[in-house]
């Protein structure tokens, strides 16, 4: 005669008490999951000005006060050139064009290197035509 298994009833195996009833892990009500950082084109642009104005005003006292501003676009353009910043004097600012600054570069430039030396590049040509000098006149050792 074949023996016969003996079955018995059991419990499903008891999850951790940190596993829902579809088997995620919980979370809590109170803290979210950490969100991915912020790294858009947008955000990039802010860093690369950022950091370029925080060294020019470290290196030149006459740049301390001048307010440095982000704009889309120009609102107005000559059918010779796209502005890529515009000074005031007046006021002590300085606008940068985002849009014609990272989409006016040469072709096979286009890549994220390219794009944050040509934003630095804009930021000390502004700064320097702002102050009256050469670009190459903005370095530490000048």
């Amino acid at each position: 005669m074949p023996r016969r298994r003996a079955f018995r009833a059991t419990a499903a195996p008891r999850r951790g008490d940190r596993h829902g009833r579809h088997g995620r892990l919980g979370r809590s009500e109170v803290v979210k999951p950490p969100l991915a950082p912020l790294d858009g084109r947008l955000d990039r642009f802010d860093l690369a000005v950022g950091t370029a104005v925080e060294f020019l005003r470290g290196t030149w006292p006459e740049l301390q006060q001048v307010r440095f501003e982000i704009g889309a676009m120009p609102t107005s353009v000559s059918a010779d050139e796209v502005p890529r910043w515009q000074l005031d004097h007046q006021n002590r600012r300085i606008v940068l064009f985002r849009l014609p600054i990272e989409r006016l570069l040469p072709p096979g430039h286009d890549d994220g290197a390219h794009r944050r030396m040509a934003i630095e590049s804009a930021v000390f040509r502004a700064a320097a035509e702002y102050v009256g000098r050469e670009p190459w006149d903005l370095g530490h050792d000048r």
